[in-house]
């Protein structure tokens, strides 16, 4: 009887080859696996062909699945590989660390206590009202980033011990122990050393040997870490391995983290084992396969036991004799496609590049830092943009994996359907439409459901356009599709409830988040679907983008949405005094900043910025706050008096100024007249009045004294000039509605309210003569006229 302890890296592709080269060696009759044992029973589903790496085992509590955690695996995972030989020979496979049945129980007797030491506390010192409470839980367990080790710690508090101060060391090497090897080894990076030691070399009898005695070392160099967690978990090991062992197997093969061979090798009594296991509370755990991806394998994550680089990993799990020139292929490949030119020749010298600097650094072959630095010098000319699509599309990789569409049901699916059933809202081949009164409460449940499967990607309902002008109802269409299940696996990684996951997700994408604009829009989506927690980080980070943003523009392109926030936030119950506060700041800044941002502006981005002006003036008058206004209109002043501002936007805020009584009917004729007068450039008076007659058409219709001064005006203009602006007129009246063009026509036609017609004709004009002309002058100008009609 033998027992095998192989001490592996989890997600390494060194280690998983050495571990199946050794397996197809050793044949044995039983494989043990570091892992959850309540997963055993989904273990067969590893064999299934649409069961595709990577991917997760995700383990929860049924009733309360905010505790979880997860298990990943790629291809290149030692764990995966073991599974799979077991499979193929037909031989038993289990998971033998310490089940997280007790570890959840554990840590829900922790936190219990916690909570409990924080209320005494709290209650001791009288803290004052609104003051922050504690950190929110985390919802998943984290892994450290010793290769090899899962940190179930996460899970549950350490109940580490205080160490004598003589035994201490730098605290980088009591939390990466490998780093201490590569200290000791002369190398300052523990990740790279592991590297080029373990995971890059092709064959190798003796690594787990090596691995063993290195870790042994470092156990008796080290002081230990002291946790109870720790020791439970390898005494839990232990008696795995003896009850295989009392089953009689004779070659057992044990796959661990690297820092536990050791301990699993050099066994106490069994008494001393099951003295530490007595007593261990319980809670009922389920679990299933979850697609994983890569990025969410990577550290950034916050998986700590991934890999930095799960493409590369990957790469040299497919290719392990690639000496970098199939890497470099790729990169080229990548950058055509990226419509960046790369010839053969970069390939070849990269790759040159590549392995000198591995040979200067005696490395063997060249690693993905050696690989990294060629491409950045040789391919990408010194650009670090170029190097992060690198690693977004093929050092880290978005692979996804599959699961097989009949497995066990996760915990989201479990809650979304257990929504649809209580708001009744079933599954149908054939869409189903639905008008929701916000009114009603079990229709405002079903708004915030959808509007939740929405955020999270799950488009089951199409919001569809409804009549009336009332905020308190909605329309949906509700079409099922067999594939939503898949999304909803998906999504699964990111909350066991629908709540949880779209809170999570819109947290994850927001961060990613740079601009106003698409951080109000998620607030405006987050507002319908009552995330409390979203609806406070979005307004935090709002708040700091705004304060961090040096263009107006941005602030003047997100107020209006804000505003619609704060006015009609309350149809849905919620606090709109939380966005009220952010606007009343945006709209101080925009109005000290904006003038400034008006003047020096070309044509193009005047009307765009028109658009912007009109909407931000909108809000002001939707939110009829008197200061606001006050500053508003004060900002107008400066800008239309400014004879450096654009003449668009001057002539928009003259206008605006009478619509506020600010300027009175004399005060804007004389500005009228300014503008208007020939010592400016025709093109100049001519976007000057665009902006003026902005949304001015029934205006036109209804104040004599603007039609007087457009009238005058025209009336003065020379043959020759009236031929250069016609076409900025006609730009101006056209956008005017069918209707306000054809009043506007037959006031043209009678004349009314232009003032008194000149009686006396001067010149030698011949008044029947001049008439056939006008249907012209009023096409060209875009006016209907009924002689037009016909056309």
């Amino acid at each position: 009887m033998s027992v095998h302890i192989l001490g592996i890296r989890h997600h390494g592709p060194g280690s998983a080859r050495n571990v199946k080269n050794f397996l197809e060696a050793l044949q044995p009759d039983i494989v043990l696996v570091e892992g959850p044992p309540e997963a055993d029973s989904i273990l067969s589903w590893a064999g299934h062909e649409a069961l595709k790496p990577p991917v997760a085992i995700l383990v929860y509590q049924p009733d309360d699945p905010q505790h979880s955690c997860f298990y990943p695996f790629a291809e290149y995972s030692p764990e995966w590989q073991a599974i799979g030989y077991a499979q193929r020979q037909h031989i038993p496979v289990r998971f033998m660390d310490l089940p997280l049945t007790h570890v959840f129980a554990i840590g829900k007797e922790k936190q219990a206590a916690a909570e409990a030491a924080l209320r005494q506390q709290e209650t001791a010192e009288h803290p004052p009202a609104g003051t922050d409470g504690p950190a929110p839980e985390l919802a998943h367990a984290r892994v450290q980033s010793l290769p090899g080790e899962p940190d179930l710690e996460a899970v549950i508090d350490s109940d580490e011990e205080e160490l004598p101060a003589q035994q201490l060391i730098p605290a980088a090497f009591r939390h990466d122990p490998i780093a201490y090897l590569a200290h000791a080894d002369g190398h300052d990076d523990g990740e790279r050393w592991w590297e080029h030691m373990f995971e890059y070399r092709q064959q190798d009898d003796q690594v787990f040997e090596a691995v063993s005695d290195a870790m042994e070392a470092l156990r008796d160099e080290l002081p230990s870490r002291g946790s109870r967690m720790e020791q439970l978990r390898e005494a839990w090991m232990r008696k795995m391995i003896r009850q295989a062992e009392k089953e009689m197997y004779t070659r057992i093969a044990v796959i661990c983290g690297a820092w536990h061979a050791p301990a699993l090798k050099n066994m106490p009594t069994q008494k001393a084992d099951n003295d530490l296991l007595k007593g261990l509370p319980k809670v009922k755990i389920d679990c299933t396969w979850i697609p994983w991806t890569y990025s969410r394998l990577s550290y950034e994550s916050g998986y700590g036991a991934g890999v930095p680089s799960p493409g590369w990993y990957q790469h040299i799990w497919d290719h392990p004799a690639d000496d970098g020139t199939r890497w470099m292929a790729l990169i080229a490949k990548l950058f055509r496609e990226q419509q960046k030119d790369t010839s053969v020749a970069h390939v070849l010298e990269a790759v040159r590049l590549a392995n000198a600097l591995a040979s200067l650094r005696q490395y063997a072959r060249p690693g993905l830092e050696e690989l990294n630095e060629a491409t950045l010098s040789v391919l990408c000319n010194g650009e670090d943009v170029l190097m992060q699509l690198i690693r977004d599309e093929l050092i880290v990789s978005n692979r996804i994996g599959q699961v097989p569409s009949d497995i066990p049901k996760p915990p989201l699916q479990t809650d979304i359907e257990r929504l649809q059933k209580k708001l009744r809202l079933p599954q149908t081949a054939d869409f189903k439409d639905y008008v929701l009164d916000l009114r009603k409460d079990t229709d405002l449940e079903r708004s915030i459901f959808l509007h939740r499967l929405e955020l999270l990607g799950i488009r089951w309902g199409d919001r569809q356009q409804t009549s009336g002008k009332g905020t308190f109802k909605e329309q949906w269409r509700l079409q099922w599709d067999p594939s939503f299940s898949v999304d909803i696996i998906e999504k699964g990684s990111w909350g066991n409830t629908l709540l949880e996951a779209v809170t999570q997700y819109i947290l994850d994408v927001s961060g990613k988040t740079a601009t106003l604009r698409d951080v109000c829009r998620m607030l405006e989506s987050a507002l319908p679907a009552e995330l409390p927690k979203v609806v406070d980080a979005l307004i935090l980070r709002i708040n700091n983008l705004a304060a961090a943003a040096g263009d107006v523009l941005q602030l003047l392109e997100v107020v209006p949405s804000l505003v619609n926030i704060t006015r009609y936030g309350n149809v849905r119950k919620t606090d709109a005094e939380l966005v009220l506060n952010i606007v009343e700041s945006m709209i101080s800044r925009v109005c000290i900043s904006l003038p400034a941002a008006c003047t020096a502006v070309g044509e193009d981005a005047a009307l765009e910025l028109l658009d912007q002006f009109q909407a931000m003036n909108d809000a002001i008058n939707l939110l009829q706050l008197a200061d606001l206004t006050a500053a508003w209109t004060g900002t107008l002043q400066a800008i239309s008096a400014n004879s450096q501002s654009a003449p668009v936007i001057a002539g928009y805020a003259s206008r605006l100024l009478f619509d506020f009584k600010i300027l009175n009917s004399e005060t804007l004729f004389n500005r009228f007249s300014m503008a208007m007068s020939v010592a400016n450039a025709p093109a100049v008076a001519a976007a000057w009045l665009e902006g003026f007659l902005k949304g001015s058409g029934t205006l036109l219709l209804l104040d004599d004294t603007l039609w007087q001064m457009v009238c005058s005006w025209v009336e003065q203009l020379e043959n020759d000039i009236f031929m250069q602006i016609l076409p900025l007129l006609r730009r101006t009246f056209s956008n005017f509605t069918a209707p306000e063009r054809k009043k506007l026509g037959e006031k043209v036609t009678t004349g009314t309210g232009g003032g008194p017609a000149p009686t006396t004709a001067t010149g030698g004009i011949d008044d029947t003569r001049a008439a056939l002309g006008i249907p012209v002058v009023m096409k060209m100008l875009g006016f209907f006229h009924p002689e037009n009609q016909a056309e």
